[in-house]
């Protein structure tokens, strides 16, 4: 049973997909124009090739300000059940802040958090 549910998931998930794609190919009118191939960046036209490369470590701010934004979220369900809960949530949230500031460290550490 478990294998057999996993093929046709499968199949009806690429089935899905592809009938998405075509009907999308189908009922849509294409056009080309030039402004089509342009990068979008605040409405100002760009002034270089969009291929242009950033450096590294924009992305790794990026990820590092995603990784520890998503962290917070994890803080609104325990702050509604702290009174419920008591010392046992308010140690459990310690050992999770300090985890997290721990992680801080080590990327600020490594210079993942300079511009330069």
């Amino acid at each position: 049973m478990g294998a057999s549910s996993l093929i046709v998931l499968t199949i009806a998930a690429i089935l899905f997909s592809a009938g998405g794609i075509l009907a999308g190919k189908l009922f849509t009118k294409g056009s080309t124009n030039p402004q089509k191939g342009e990068a979008y960046e605040c409405g100002i036209p760009t002034k270089t090739s969009p291929w242009h490369q950033f450096n590294v470590g924009y992305y790794l701010f990026a990820l590092l300000f995603l990784i520890f934004d998503v962290e917070l979220i994890f803080l609104f369900p325990w702050a509604v059940v702290v009174k419920k809960i008591g010392l046992v949530a308010l140690i459990e949230i310690a050992i999770f802040i300090f985890v997290l500031f721990m992680g801080f460290l080590y990327a600020h550490k490594k210079g993942a958090l300079k511009w330069i």
